[in-house]
């Protein structure tokens, strides 16, 4: 009964039909494969592009295009898309709460303010022009070309300049966080005594002059400081995450803005506690965990090089709470909150620009030495020379960030990163990997400082100037006695019975 309905009119054609078809796909795809079999992927290839998946390497070193050219890597990605979040999350809510606890209770709105309408700004001038002037390629070794202007071109596929498996527009937009979290920290400096519409103006500014050609220059394939990535850089300088871009560029900025500013009504005469530790507690609390996607997420990839810049952030920021509050209990005969909290930051700020350059003890060296130098910053450079800066964003972020660029010239090593090695073949056509092994590359970190601090300094200079001349920097001293919660925004943070 079987063989007669196998062999049956019907069924028996529609066997050879199915056979013959399957004999001349087989025959087409080998008649392709023998016109260009350069173009055709092997198993070792196929292989291969799946190991540099697993190492952050390039998935199609030669012409061969395979599966996964040109693909984001769903886990690299998925790291990626967490460590953005992470990042925004340490401006807000974590900068906010802790600069927020910082302050007296008039001003705590004002604080919260500055930050969520700096996040806002940031994201429309980074859309617009930013991201372009930092990391478009083809332009020159201080600011980046247009050919990304309002994001264009910029899509879900990699772009290889800057890592073969993260999504361009991952990468904008984990690179925008840091842009929205540097102009916030100067806002430390200046707290209960700018007005909102001259905090905003100044940022614009700023970033413009100061954030994206410096960001450019450490971080841009073709920046004049990007040792790593630039092989004709002039300048060999390493920073992994935003040592020289981030700290130093707003504790210097700040710094200078303070003085101009001049100091809040009643300094030095009347008491300016915090209003809330708990705030500013629980504020470091997310700064520490956000801190995370910050530092390890400058790896751009889950692999070895991230996770040591987890182990070393996480070092030297406990270290550095630790040393700081125990050098507080020598001085001052009590360990405090705030103590632990300054030296949780000090730490991390140090750590940023070497945590994937340096093995775990040289994480230990720096903890030790951010909690000390910054301590020292705080506690007797303010009181020497009389400056008021509110929240010490310049004793914790400008010591301290040049503090860990120094540290980094120091005790950077191949070891633990294969790209200050020659096998980098742009760290080996600059010179950079002969700096790590020999010595030099101190020299290097000092004039990337130099031009860190000449340009932040020179330019905030300015900047403070056009806007105390055209909107003026501070509100009336009734407005200011009264607090920036009522007089910038109508609303207090607090209301009692």
């Amino acid at each position: 009964m079987a063989l007669k309905i196998l062999f049956s009119s019907k069924h028996y054609f529609s066997e050879h039909k199915v056979v013959l078809f399957s004999l001349l796909f087989i025959f087409n795809i080998h008649a392709s494969f023998a016109q260009d079999t350069s173009a055709v992927p092997t198993l070792e290839q196929r292989v291969a592009g799946l190991e540099a998946y697993l190492n952050n390497g390039n998935p199609s070193p030669g012409e061969i295009v395979i599966p996964s050219s040109g693909v984001a890597g769903p886990g690299h990605n998925g790291w990626m898309m967490t460590s953005t979040a992470l990042v925004l999350f340490m401006t807000l809510p974590g900068l906010a709460l802790f600069y927020g606890g910082l302050v007296r209770r008039k001003n705590v709105l004002s604080v919260l303010a500055q930050c969520m309408g700096i996040a806002g700004l940031v994201t429309i001038l980074w859309w617009a022009i930013g991201y372009t002037l930092v990391f478009g390629e083809g332009g020159g070794p201080v600011f980046g070309s247009l050919k990304h202007m309002f994001l264009s071109g910029v899509g879900s596929t990699p772009d290889t300049n800057y890592s073969y498996w993260i999504s361009e527009n991952v990468f904008a937009m984990y690179q925008m966080m840091f842009a929205i979290i540097t102009p916030a920290l100067i806002v430390g400096a200046i707290a209960e005594r700018m007005k909102y519409s001259a905090v905003l103006l100044f940022v614009t500014l700023w970033m413009f002059v100061v954030y994206f050609p410096l960001a450019h220059m450490v971080w841009g394939v073709d920046g004049l400081m990007n040792g790593v990535w630039n092989g004709a850089a002039s300048i060999r300088a390493i920073d992994f995450a935003g040592g020289t871009v981030v700290h130093m560029s707003s504790g210097w900025s700040a710094l200078i803005l303070c003085l101009i500013l001049g100091k809040r009504i009643g300094f030095g005469k009347e008491p300016m506690p915090p209003h809330s530790m708990v705030l500013c507690m629980v504020g470091t609390g997310m700064l520490w965990v956000g801190w995370y996607g910050f530092n390890a997420g400058s790896a751009l990839a889950a692999d070895g090089i991230a996770a040591n810049a987890f182990t070393t952030t996480t070092l030297a920021a406990a270290v550095a709470s630790f040393v700081w509050a125990m050098a507080e209990w020598i001085v001052r005969g009590k360990p405090s909150v705030l103590g632990f909290c300054s030296g949780i930051v000090a730490g991390l700020v140090v750590i940023t620009p070497a945590c994937g350059f340096v093995d775990y003890n040289g994480a230990m060296i720096i903890g030790i030495f951010a909690g000390i130098v910054p301590f020292f910053a705080v506690l007797k450079l303010k009181a020497w020379f009389g400056y008021d800066d509110a929240l010490d964003t310049f004793g914790v972020h400008a010591v301290g960030g040049t503090l860990g660029a120094l540290l980094t010239g120091v005790l950077a090593t191949s070891s633990v990163n294969v790209n200050l090695s020659s096998v980098n073949t742009y760290a080996n056509a600059n010179g950079l990997s002969n700096l790590v092994l020999n010595g030099g590359l101190l020299f290097e970190q000092i004039k990337a400082m130099s031009i860190t601090l000449a340009l932040s300094m020179s330019a905030t200079v300015i900047i403070a100037y056009i806007v105390k001349f055209t909107i003026g920097l501070r509100p009336h001293a009734k407005d200011e006695m009264t607090g920036l919660d009522l007089s910038d925004h109508g609303e207090e943070g607090y209301h009692t019975v």
